[in-house]
């Protein structure tokens, strides 16, 4: 059967994702979809819907089952191991978690209350909230990074030839690089 675009139907018909208010046909076809209206230059695209977030509800159930903490939870306390003195501003913790500061204070609270995170001001501009790792906060982190990265080899480059992992690297790469140019250029003292 033909694909008719007066129906919506062809073979493999199912409804993709709602863009603009309405939804939008999607052909399924071994594993890829074709999106009507695209023009056979797009091709066929490989259908990864929901695999990243498939992937971040893996190792999140892992977190919580050995480790008590959700995956934010753990970024959270990643981004705070990787910054200097573990004391980041919130808003560049913000930025390493891709997370709004509601969402990152609410869950600094909860740390706070374990007594893994301590958010003092900056004295050199008290306008501006600190977040610090505190040693206890650093043990969680030493206790629960083996086994996250254990999950994130088995989950993710255990299945992969060393060829597939090294594409996946520059997968990666490229998309981010159409995400966020600026982000995927190298540093310099002159590019802050």
């Amino acid at each position: 059967m033909a694909w008719d675009a007066g129906t919506g139907q062809g073979p493999g018909h199912r409804v993709g994702v709602e863009a603009g208010g309405a939804a939008f046909p999607a052909q399924q076809v071994k594993g890829q979809r074709r999106i009507p209206g695209l023009g056979k230059s797009a091709g066929n695209v490989p259908d990864v819907r929901g695999q990243p977030a498939v992937l971040v509800a893996a190792l999140d159930a892992q977190l919580q089952q050995d480790a008590g903490i959700s995956h934010f939870e753990y970024m959270v306390l990643a981004g705070l191991s990787e910054a200097p003195a573990r004391t980041p501003r919130m808003s560049d913790l913000a930025g390493f978690t891709e997370s709004g500061l509601p969402r990152l204070s609410q869950v600094v609270s909860r740390l706070e209350k374990r007594g893994w995170v301590h958010r003092p001001t900056d004295p050199s501009d008290g306008r501006i909230t600190l977040a610090t790792l505190t040693d206890e906060g650093w043990a969680k982190v030493i206790q629960t990074a083996p086994g996250h990265v254990e999950a994130v080899r088995a989950l993710v480059f255990d299945p992969l030839t060393k060829a597939q992992s090294r594409q996946l690297g520059s997968i990666g790469k490229r998309i981010m690089g159409v995400i966020d140019p600026e982000e995927s250029r190298p540093h310099s003292v002159d590019h802050v």
